[in-house]
Protein backbone atom coordinates (compact mmCIF):
# COMPACT_ATOMS: atom_id res chain seq x y z
CA UNK A 1 0.00 0.00 0.00
CA UNK A 2 3.21 2.39 0.90
CA UNK A 3 4.22 1.84 -2.64
CA UNK A 4 1.07 2.32 -4.13
CA UNK A 5 0.80 5.92 -2.61
CA UNK A 6 4.35 6.59 -3.34
CA UNK A 7 4.37 5.39 -6.89
CA UNK A 8 0.60 7.02 -7.54
CA UNK A 9 2.00 10.48 -6.60
CA UNK A 10 4.47 10.34 -9.04
CA UNK A 11 2.52 9.06 -11.66
CA UNK A 12 -0.72 11.47 -11.44
CA UNK A 13 0.29 14.18 -12.43
CA UNK A 14 1.41 12.84 -16.07
CA UNK A 15 -2.33 11.22 -15.52
CA UNK A 16 -4.09 14.25 -15.08
CA UNK A 17 -2.76 15.65 -18.28
CA UNK A 18 -5.05 13.19 -19.76
CA UNK A 19 -8.03 13.84 -18.00
CA UNK A 20 -8.00 17.25 -18.90
CA UNK A 21 -8.14 16.26 -22.59
CA UNK A 22 -10.59 13.30 -21.93
CA UNK A 23 -12.67 16.37 -20.41
CA UNK A 24 -12.08 18.66 -23.08
CA UNK A 25 -12.71 15.51 -26.05
CA UNK A 26 -15.93 14.89 -23.87
CA UNK A 27 -17.62 18.22 -23.87
CA UNK A 28 -17.07 18.93 -27.61
CA UNK A 29 -18.40 15.88 -28.99
CA UNK A 30 -21.24 15.69 -26.25
CA UNK A 31 -22.26 19.01 -28.01
CA UNK A 32 -21.72 17.86 -31.59
CA UNK A 33 -23.60 15.22 -30.44
CA UNK A 34 -26.10 16.67 -28.91
CA UNK A 35 -27.15 19.24 -32.19
CA UNK A 36 -26.49 16.67 -34.67
CA UNK A 37 -28.65 14.33 -32.52
CA UNK A 38 -31.28 16.75 -32.27
CA UNK A 39 -31.25 17.57 -35.89
CA UNK A 40 -32.15 13.62 -36.65
CA UNK A 41 -34.55 13.74 -34.48
CA UNK A 42 -36.56 16.46 -36.16
CA UNK A 43 -36.45 15.17 -39.23
CA UNK A 44 -37.11 11.94 -38.50
CA UNK A 45 -40.32 13.11 -36.94
CA UNK A 46 -40.75 15.52 -39.81
CA UNK A 47 -44.22 15.00 -42.06
CA UNK A 48 -41.77 15.17 -45.15
CA UNK A 49 -41.30 11.54 -45.99
CA UNK A 50 -37.83 12.68 -48.42
CA UNK A 51 -36.25 14.52 -44.79
CA UNK A 52 -37.46 11.60 -42.56
CA UNK A 53 -36.56 8.32 -44.75
CA UNK A 54 -33.16 9.24 -45.71
CA UNK A 55 -32.15 10.55 -42.09
CA UNK A 56 -33.45 7.22 -40.74
CA UNK A 57 -31.23 5.26 -43.07
CA UNK A 58 -28.24 7.55 -42.16
CA UNK A 59 -28.90 6.53 -38.68
CA UNK A 60 -29.17 3.17 -39.02
CA UNK A 61 -25.98 2.96 -40.60
CA UNK A 62 -23.75 4.91 -38.64
CA UNK A 63 -25.33 3.11 -35.60
CA UNK A 64 -24.17 -0.51 -37.72
CA UNK A 65 -20.70 0.75 -38.15
CA UNK A 66 -18.59 -0.19 -34.63
CA UNK A 67 -16.78 3.90 -33.43
CA UNK A 68 -13.60 2.12 -33.63
CA UNK A 69 -14.53 1.94 -37.76
CA UNK A 70 -15.22 5.40 -37.48
CA UNK A 71 -12.48 6.98 -35.74
CA UNK A 72 -10.03 4.71 -38.60
CA UNK A 73 -12.34 6.01 -41.05
CA UNK A 74 -12.27 9.79 -40.08
CA UNK A 75 -8.98 9.57 -39.60
CA UNK A 76 -7.26 6.89 -41.77
CA UNK A 77 -9.55 7.46 -45.03
CA UNK A 78 -11.04 10.90 -45.15
CA UNK A 79 -7.14 12.20 -46.22
CA UNK A 80 -7.47 10.61 -49.28
CA UNK A 81 -10.12 12.75 -49.95
CA UNK A 82 -8.35 15.45 -49.31
CA UNK A 83 -9.97 16.34 -45.73
CA UNK A 84 -7.32 16.21 -43.18
CA UNK A 85 -7.93 16.46 -39.62
CA UNK A 86 -5.39 15.95 -36.63
CA UNK A 87 -6.29 13.55 -34.33
CA UNK A 88 -8.26 15.52 -31.83
CA UNK A 89 -10.20 17.17 -34.55
CA UNK A 90 -10.69 13.44 -35.78
CA UNK A 91 -11.67 11.90 -32.47
CA UNK A 92 -13.93 14.73 -31.56
CA UNK A 93 -15.81 14.25 -34.92
CA UNK A 94 -16.11 10.55 -34.84
CA UNK A 95 -17.24 10.37 -31.17
CA UNK A 96 -19.82 13.10 -31.97
CA UNK A 97 -21.18 11.82 -35.13
CA UNK A 98 -21.52 8.27 -33.43
CA UNK A 99 -23.22 9.45 -30.59
CA UNK A 100 -25.86 11.98 -32.27
CA UNK A 101 -27.18 8.93 -33.91
CA UNK A 102 -28.17 7.25 -30.81
CA UNK A 103 -29.04 10.63 -29.28
CA UNK A 104 -31.40 11.63 -32.26
CA UNK A 105 -33.14 8.08 -31.44
CA UNK A 106 -33.49 9.24 -27.40
CA UNK A 107 -34.95 12.75 -28.78
CA UNK A 108 -37.45 11.23 -31.09
CA UNK A 109 -38.53 8.87 -28.43
CA UNK A 110 -39.35 11.92 -26.15
CA UNK A 111 -40.59 13.69 -28.90
CA UNK A 112 -42.96 11.15 -29.95
CA UNK A 113 -43.78 10.11 -26.28
CA UNK A 114 -45.46 13.81 -26.14
CA UNK A 115 -49.15 13.52 -25.48
CA UNK A 116 -50.82 13.54 -28.95
CA UNK A 117 -53.55 15.90 -27.67
CA UNK A 118 -51.39 18.92 -27.23
CA UNK A 119 -49.90 18.81 -30.55
CA UNK A 120 -53.29 18.22 -32.30
CA UNK A 121 -54.33 21.32 -29.57
CA UNK A 122 -51.27 23.12 -30.87
CA UNK A 123 -51.94 22.98 -34.43
CA UNK A 124 -55.62 23.72 -34.20
CA UNK A 125 -54.94 26.94 -32.74
CA UNK A 126 -52.59 27.77 -35.87
CA UNK A 127 -49.13 27.83 -34.38
CA UNK A 128 -46.39 26.72 -36.61
CA UNK A 129 -44.68 23.07 -36.49
CA UNK A 130 -41.03 25.58 -35.25
CA UNK A 131 -42.87 27.53 -32.56
CA UNK A 132 -44.69 24.02 -31.36
CA UNK A 133 -42.02 22.19 -31.02
CA UNK A 134 -40.10 24.72 -28.93
CA UNK A 135 -43.08 26.01 -26.89
CA UNK A 136 -45.12 22.94 -26.48
CA UNK A 137 -43.06 20.04 -27.56
CA UNK A 138 -39.86 19.92 -26.63
CA UNK A 139 -39.99 21.50 -23.04
CA UNK A 140 -42.20 18.32 -22.32
CA UNK A 141 -39.71 16.06 -23.79
CA UNK A 142 -37.11 17.21 -21.81
CA UNK A 143 -38.18 15.07 -18.81
CA UNK A 144 -38.54 12.38 -20.70
CA UNK A 145 -35.34 12.43 -22.47
CA UNK A 146 -33.28 13.32 -19.42
CA UNK A 147 -32.53 10.15 -17.75
CA UNK A 148 -31.33 8.27 -20.97
CA UNK A 149 -29.30 11.50 -21.98
CA UNK A 150 -27.52 11.18 -18.66
CA UNK A 151 -26.57 7.81 -19.77
CA UNK A 152 -25.49 8.19 -23.20
CA UNK A 153 -23.44 10.73 -22.15
CA UNK A 154 -21.37 8.67 -19.43
CA UNK A 155 -20.76 6.41 -21.91
CA UNK A 156 -19.36 9.23 -24.19
CA UNK A 157 -17.15 10.01 -21.66
CA UNK A 158 -16.29 6.38 -21.12
CA UNK A 159 -16.06 5.84 -24.90
CA UNK A 160 -13.67 8.68 -25.23
CA UNK A 161 -10.61 6.22 -24.63
CA UNK A 162 -11.45 4.49 -28.02
CA UNK A 163 -9.61 8.14 -29.46
CA UNK A 164 -6.24 6.63 -27.91
CA UNK A 165 -6.38 3.88 -31.18
CA UNK A 166 -5.67 7.25 -32.99
CA UNK A 167 -3.13 8.59 -31.29
CA UNK A 168 -4.67 11.06 -28.73
CA UNK A 169 -2.76 10.97 -25.35
CA UNK A 170 -6.37 11.06 -23.45
CA UNK A 171 -6.60 9.03 -20.63
CA UNK A 172 -6.16 5.90 -21.26
CA UNK A 173 -3.33 6.45 -23.89
CA UNK A 174 -1.55 8.65 -20.83
CA UNK A 175 -1.93 5.37 -18.79
CA UNK A 176 -0.52 3.02 -21.41
CA UNK A 177 2.51 5.17 -22.25
CA UNK A 178 2.98 5.36 -18.75
CA UNK A 179 2.76 1.62 -18.10
CA UNK A 180 4.65 0.82 -20.80
CA UNK A 181 7.78 2.82 -19.54
CA UNK A 182 7.69 1.98 -16.10
CA UNK A 183 6.03 -1.62 -16.15
CA UNK A 184 4.03 -0.72 -13.06
CA UNK A 185 1.23 -1.52 -14.66
CA UNK A 186 -1.09 -2.60 -11.25
CA UNK A 187 -0.37 1.12 -9.94
CA UNK A 188 -0.98 2.77 -13.11
CA UNK A 189 -4.03 1.13 -14.60
CA UNK A 190 -5.91 0.86 -11.11
CA UNK A 191 -5.35 5.05 -10.89
CA UNK A 192 -6.53 4.94 -14.79
CA UNK A 193 -9.96 2.93 -13.54
CA UNK A 194 -10.10 5.46 -10.14
CA UNK A 195 -9.99 8.65 -12.25
CA UNK A 196 -12.65 7.57 -14.52
CA UNK A 197 -14.64 6.63 -11.91
CA UNK A 198 -13.99 10.48 -10.26
CA UNK A 199 -15.02 11.49 -13.42
CA UNK A 200 -18.61 9.25 -13.58
CA UNK A 201 -19.93 8.86 -10.58
CA UNK A 202 -20.32 12.77 -9.47
CA UNK A 203 -21.85 13.29 -13.33
CA UNK A 204 -24.23 10.52 -12.24
CA UNK A 205 -25.24 12.05 -9.08
CA UNK A 206 -25.34 15.43 -10.70
CA UNK A 207 -28.18 14.03 -12.94
CA UNK A 208 -29.99 12.34 -10.29
CA UNK A 209 -30.25 15.83 -8.79
CA UNK A 210 -31.11 17.55 -11.58
CA UNK A 211 -33.66 14.55 -12.59
CA UNK A 212 -35.09 14.88 -9.12
CA UNK A 213 -35.51 18.37 -9.62
CA UNK A 214 -36.89 18.37 -13.05
CA UNK A 215 -39.78 16.03 -10.94
CA UNK A 216 -40.37 18.28 -8.05
CA UNK A 217 -40.86 21.31 -10.49
CA UNK A 218 -43.33 18.85 -13.01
Amino acid sequence: MTNFIAHATEYLPLLLHGVWLTVMITLLALCLATALGLVWALLRTSEIRSLAVPTRLLVDFVRGIPLLVVLFYIYFVAPEIGINLTALQAGTIGLGLAHSCYLGETFRAGIEAVDKGQVEAAKSIGMKRALMMRRVVLPQAVKIILPPYANNMIMLLKDSSLVSVISVQELTMQGKMLASSTFDNMTVFTLVALLYLCLTVPLNLFMRRVESYLGAAG
